[in-house]
């Protein structure tokens, strides 16, 4: 994640996180990104099962009727050794989590247990009910995922009425004081619409936003055609840091961030060394402390199956599973050659990535593009979209 808020307008300097040590387990949440061991903050896809039908769900989520492979018991298990190894957060995703009837109790265990619960949702079945419940349990954030407005939110969703309904869950979240935010994946189809999201933000007083680049995966796959060229990528994030802008200096600050495209913290520092040096020498710092892509170390994926990735993206790759064996043990085994390097992956990665003089601060970005259009674990990230003199060739 790239704190577009954060570094661009200035709402996190470094003193505000090295007070807490940069431990993970004692960092706020809007921290974590900072911290320097880089416990992993896991998404666990509890299940596949889903009440809408995505055009690009990573998940290649299925239809409602079915089970679930991990019982409430076993969750609580695996739940219990992720909060024994450190983990700081544990992020309940789907298909749609709330389909599964255990998710309170779950989301209530891992709290208990001193983990931050979070979920991604597509907020349809986020009924009053529901929201006091979610509330009860301590959770630290909604994500809900909105495609853009109506016309174009309901054509991705597949369902008539999924944006009302949306809008619905986000009331319910804000009636009990639930933080909620938004989810948008970025694309050719719908990269109209992100003025549109920057409204909703303000008139809703929604206080925070991710923009997703798309990584292809799942139903996601097949859109590579629909992901932004480099030309259109540059030109989203300058609008985004312009909207960013526009709301803080009109007194609506907003968290702002983007997401799975790390060649966006150079970007936001060549443009703060043009518009603010002072400030741009900070942000360096601060992105040295990110150190850009974390997948397979400061990020992890628990599969409904119990199948351990690298991150919920990339699922070619198959660690281990905590049905057999403790995710504690799976994530730190030095025999699994993968795993094991991408602990330390800049020592790996190949082409322009290996070359570029930001490396230490973007990671070598998505080994999951990578692997999808060159069919090579360490080539260049194709999304990447900064010149090759801006990266130092």
């Amino acid at each position: 994640m790239i704190g577009i808020s954060k570094l661009y307008c200035g709402q996190v300097e470094t003193s505000d996180f090295l007070r807490y040590g940069r431990h993970s387990g004692s960092l706020p949440s809007h921290l974590l990104q900072f911290s320097e061991d880089k416990k992993p903050v896991v998404v666990w896809n509890m299940t596949r099962r889903c009440n809408l039908k995505c055009v690009h769900c990573y998940a290649h989520a299925e239809k409602l009727e079915g089970e679930d492979p991990i019982s409430t018991e076993q969750a609580k298990t695996m739940i219990d050794d992720l909060a024994a190894y450190g983990a700081p957060v544990m992020l309940f995703s789907g298909g749609e989590p709330l389909v599964r009837k255990d998710l309170v109790e779950l989301a209530c265990h891992a709290t208990q247990k001193g983990m931050r619960a979070v979920i991604s949702t597509n907020g349809t079945l986020i009924t009053k009910e529901k929201a006091k419940e979610l509330k009860q349990v301590g959770l630290s954030y909604v994500g809900i995922s909105l495609d853009g407005l109506e016309e174009v939110h309901d054509h991705f969703r597949g369902v008539q009425g999924a944006f009302a309904k949306a809008l619905q869950g986000i009331a319910n979240c804000q009636a009990e004081g639930l933080k909620v935010g938004l989810r948008f994946t970025m694309n050719k189809r719908n990269v109209a619409e992100i003025p549109g999201i920057f409204r909703l933000l303000r008139d809703l007083e929604v206080p925070r936003a991710c923009f997703y680049h798309l990584v292809y995966s799942g139903r996601g796959s097949a859109m590579i055609e629909e992901d932004l060229s480099h030309s259109e990528t540059r030109a989203v994030l300058d609008l985004i840091m312009d909207e960013t802008r526009k709301l803080f200096e009109a007194g609506h600050p907003k968290e702002i961030l983007t997401v799975d495209n790390h060649a966006d913290g150079p970007y936001v520092w060549l443009r703060l060394a043009r518009e603010d040096p002072k400030r741009a020498e900070e942000v360096l710092q601060l992105l040295q402390y990110n150190e850009g892509n974390n997948s397979g170390r400061g990020f992890a994926c628990i599969s409904w199956d119990g199948k351990v990735h690298a991150d919920q993206f990339w699922r070619e790759h198959v660690f281990g599973n905590v049905l057999e064996r403790p995710f504690s043990q799976i994530w730190d085994d030095p025999n699994i050659e993968l795993l094991h390097k991408l602990k330390n992956k800049k020592a790996y990665v190949g082409g322009r990535c290996a070359k570029c003089q930001y490396l230490k601060i973007c990671g070598g970005n998505f080994r999951a593009r990578a692997e999808a259009v060159y069919g090579d674990v360490w080539a260049e990230d194709p999304a990447c979209y900064l010149t090759d003199a801006e990266i130092g060739l």
